[in-house]
């Protein structure tokens, strides 16, 4: 079987020493923690400290529309953008989140861009990098022990059995884990109760990873944890029962950013895992605040759609770290819009050859999805720039739809990517679409003030955001909303965790969906991160492995060591 492109790209790239790329953005090569050659952890609070008084440059943060289980090109756009920024003499720096192994396992695949748009070395990258993964694991299963250890020596805090709300997590997909008994075997084995384990990317620990902005803050959101209640309501944390300071400990190198190259040698900064579905879907605040010192331009990715990853970024993430966006760009695909048609129908993950033939009724219909994310972007007063990532077999007709749908609603750019196929060359129009965009005043704003209630927070982002006609509320959703609020924990955003493949909660409804109702079945404080966790139905914390994983291709070839089936 012959090369892919992205493999070909990677067998004629000459990667360069990672102090060679440090060296050209500013940061003195004796500072970095190598890990190899080629990676390379960055001293934030030194380097924070180093350039407090530069000037930011412009925040471009990367979007798409709701995504369909055959990738748009996110993040190879994200990456392509930087590159081309650089290649028309603007100083830029991509930041993206570590890719997580539950997709590079399951059916997505890495998180490392593609073609002649990729970040490297992609192995390393995609599998357990410099161990933060590894570190916020650690972090949240210390304090789970230490929960269920102070209830087998008497409780002395008062946890109530049923209202305990911290899960242990893994880095695997794995749906027996979701819910289960722990403490069985007798009394000597702990108390017996029930529990569930959660993916490492939705996990709390990966929030305040990506949204603490100096070890102070990391350390004071850790101590804020809330792990459950006691029988009056009373909220039990982490730092009473004397464990923020060990998860301090285990994550003090994780919240240095890692930094890495592109295949043109674009710096880019990798840090923070947290996925869009269920948490908080972006790379850290300290990555993006220390390439906006370094940089004319930081492109910072988000998870899936802009119903999901950019509404968390505006409403979460700008508003817990001060960053303020210039411009947004959402990301598109011809196959995209075929797919939210809703003609297009998959079959044992599969989509029949026709989704590649020329169909202009199709694109125009699926162009409604486009049309409802960027009104949800207008919501947040930001220029919008629309990037349209054309895939080999795109006919120059189906891309005129496009652009002509785009010129309707009177965004601020658009502009055809063919990073994956050019690399930087391929993206010099989207590029120039952006600076010029940039110099438009952003008139930022949330999409709701943090001190609504509960449920008007939920219904402000359902209706406006996924356009649903009604919110309903399971018994356990209203009970948790009345402790949360009785306990005087509300007044932060809301995290919805939603079908990221779909605007509603069905992921069988594609395009434009309306007359929906949006089902909430549990509501929790993630009072560390600074946000609510809003469960609607259908979406769940741990992941699970599709009929035909990708990690039954993986092996190695135990001669040269080489990893196979990764690509």
């Amino acid at each position: 079987m012959g090369l892919n492109t992205s493999e070909r790209v990677l067998n004629e790239f000459k990667i360069k020493h990672v102090g060679e790329i440090a060296k050209k953005i500013g940061i003195p090569a004796d500072s970095l923690k190598l890990f190899g050659n080629h990676i390379a952890k960055m001293p934030i609070d030194l380097l924070m400290e180093k350039y407090k008084n530069r000037s930011d440059g412009k925040l471009i943060v990367f979007t798409s529309v709701t995504p369909t289980f055959l990738g748009e090109g996110k993040t190879t756009n994200t990456i392509g953008l930087s590159m081309a920024l650089n290649s028309i003499g603007k100083k830029s720096i991509a930041c993206i989140r570590q890719p997580s192994l539950a997709p590079t396992f399951g059916l997505k695949g890495g998180g490392t861009g593609s073609g002649h748009s990729q970040v490297v070395p992609t192995e390393e990258i995609n599998l357990n990098f410099t161990g933060d993964f590894n570190a916020v694991t650690n972090a949240q299963n210390i304090c789970a022990a230490m929960l269920d250890n102070s209830f087998f020596w008497s409780n002395p805090k008062g946890f109530h059995k049923d209202r305990i709300t911290w899960n242990r997590v893994v880095e695997v997909n794995d749906r027996s884990l979701r819910n289960i008994a722990i403490g069985g075997g007798g009394k000597l084995h702990g108390v017996s109760r029930r529990s569930g384990v959660e993916i490492t990317p939705a996990s709390e620990c990966m929030a305040i990873l990506s949204l603490a902005k100096d070890l102070k803050d990391l350390r004071a959101r850790l101590g804020r944890i809330v792990l459950g209640y006691t029988a009056q309501g009373k909220p039990i944390t982490a730092e009473d029962i004397k464990v923020a300071g060990a998860m301090a400990v285990l994550l003090k190198d994780a919240f240095n950013p890692n930094l890495v190259q592109t295949v043109e040698h674009t710096p880019c900064f990798i840090h923070g895992g947290a996925f869009a579905d269920t948490a908080l879907g972006s790379s850290s605040v300290v990555a993006d605040m220390l390439a906006l010192k370094l940089s004319e331009y930081t492109v910072t990715e988000t998870g899936f759609g802009a119903d999901l990853g950019a509404e968390k970024f505006f409403d979460i993430k700008c508003r817990e770290s001060g960053l303020k966006p210039d411009v947004v760009v959402i990301n598109c695909t011809v196959r995209a819009m075929k797919i939210h048609s809703g003609d297009f129908k998959a079959k044992g993950g599969v989509l029949s050859e026709s989704i590649k033939r020329e169909d202009l009724s199709a694109v125009d219909r699926g162009c409604s999805n486009l049309e409802k994310q960027v009104e949800n972007l207008k919501m947040f007063g930001v220029p919008i720039v629309v990037c349209i990532n054309k895939f080999e077999r795109d006919t120059r007709k189906e891309l005129n739809i496009i652009i002509k749908r785009a010129e309707a609603l009177q965004v601020d750019g658009i502009a055809v990517s063919e990073v994956f196929h050019l690399g930087s060359e391929g993206g010099k129009e989207l590029a120039k679409a952006v600076v010029k965009a940039a110099n438009i005043k952003p008139k930022f704003h949330y999409l709701y003030p943090v001190d609504m209630n509960i449920k008007n927070k939920i219904e402000r982002v359902a209706k406006s955001m996924y356009g649903a006609s009604d919110v309903k509320y399971s018994e356990e959703a209203i009970s948790s909303i009345a402790l949360i609020e009785a306990a005087g924990l509300f007044k932060v955003p809301v995290c919805m965790e939603k079908s990221s493949l779909s605007l509603s909660n069905n992921p069988k409804k594609k395009g434009r969906p309306k007359g929906f109702t949006v089902a909430v079945e549990n509501v929790e404080i993630a009072a560390g991160a600074g946000y609510i966790r809003v469960e609607c139905d259908g979406v769940n914390r741990m992941p699970s492995l599709p009929e035909k994983p990708r990690v039954a291709k993986f092996d190695i070839d135990v001669k040269t060591g080489q990893i196979k089936g990764l690509g």
